[in-house]
């Protein structure tokens, strides 16, 4: 459970306490050596060892001066035990024999607020300071079957901080590492719940009835799903998930090809049926018409040619060639 270190914001008056306990080493120490060639040689002595105790203690006791900048948190042990977290702006003074813990202080995943090599050492000197800000994991892109067994490439970006320092700190070994294993086995949960686009008789939802559910239609509620899978699995890590969204889907290479001629055949078929439905109704309206004006008398076989035609015209990939018959159709 975190402790947070709320009475500890006096670095300031402590950091000039020991400025001058310093300056009163020294000005002892020299009083010291001064005192010893006279009659008060004892009491000079133990001046010197005084200012010498003083010097020393005082140089300890500035390890214990700790400054934070806005969202930065120290989880601190003394002895192995869990001490307590400073958080928040300011200048604070703790115990000096605390150490500071952050597993993941150079752990980089290619995520935002990662350390780089070059900035390895400064952070060993800012004291393994633990982030809490909003940060963003952009998994790399992985390869999941669907709910139909199609395999697909799909990536997501999580928004994520610390909320909770002690477990983040002592729960997991490394909670960046664990963050993004947890990430990738949420994801494949998820995505193998959903085809990649419509399918019939699927369900998505668990209710036991079909639904229109996919990974391309319905992104946002396949996001939110990953997100809360993802929250439950890292809630005992001290994290909080923020939000999660998907950066890439698309069929993976090697059935991207047939899923597009797939697609375009669909996309045929559902246009040719729309032109055959509007081609039969204009077909309809023409008889209609004649009939109602009694333009023309046409017999059963007449109205089957007529309609052939009609059809012919309406529903070819070409425009029509007008043929001028002269004579009778018998």
């Amino acid at each position: 459970m975190e402790k947070v270190l709320t009475n500890k914001k006096n670095g300031l008056a402590m950091m000039l306490f020991f400025i001058l306990v310093l300056v009163l080493s020294i000005v002892g120490f020299v009083g010291g050596i001064t005192m010893t060639e006279t009659a008060e040689g004892a009491l000079g002595v133990v001046l010197i060892l005084l200012s010498i105790a003083g010097f020393f203690l005082s140089c300890i006791c500035f390890a214990g001066l700790k400054v934070l900048k806005p969202q930065e948190a120290l989880v601190l042990t003394l002895f192995g035990e869990y001490y307590g977290t400073l958080k928040g702006e300011g200048f604070y003074f703790v115990n000096p024999l605390c150490a500071a813990v952050n597993p993941a202080a150079h752990t980089s995943l290619k995520q935002s607020g990662d350390v780089s090599t070059s900035e390895k050492m400064l952070a060993v000197e800012t004291g393994n300071r633990m982030s809490l800000k909003i940060m963003t994991l952009s998994n790399n892109k992985q390869k999941i079957n669907d709910c139909l067994g199609n395999p697909v490439e799909i990536g997501i970006a999580v928004m994520w901080r610390v909320v909770d320092t002690a477990k983040a700190a002592f729960n997991v070994d490394n909670y960046k590492e664990f963050l993004s294993l947890q990430c990738d086995s949420a994801l494949r949960n998820i995505v193998r719940i959903y085809p990649y686009d419509v399918a019939p008789n699927v369900d998505t939802t668990g209710d036991g009835l079909a639904d229109d559910g996919s990974l391309r239609g319905s992104s946002d509620i396949v996001a939110n799903r990953i997100k809360e899978e993802i929250q439950s699995r890292v809630q005992e890590a001290g994290l909080e998930i923020v939000d999660a969204r998907i950066t890439y889907l698309a069929y993976a290479p090697e059935i991207a090809a047939a899923m597009l001629q797939r697609q375009q055949a669909a996309a045929v078929v559902d246009a040719r049926k729309l032109i055959v439905d509007g081609a039969v109704g204009m077909v309809e309206m023409a008889l209609e018409r004649l009939s109602e004006k009694n333009t023309v008398e046409l017999d059963e076989e007449r109205k089957a040619a007529m309609v052939s035609n009609l059809l012919v015209v309406l529903c070819g990939n070409k425009e029509a060639q007008p043929i001028v018959n002269s004579g009778s159709l018998y």
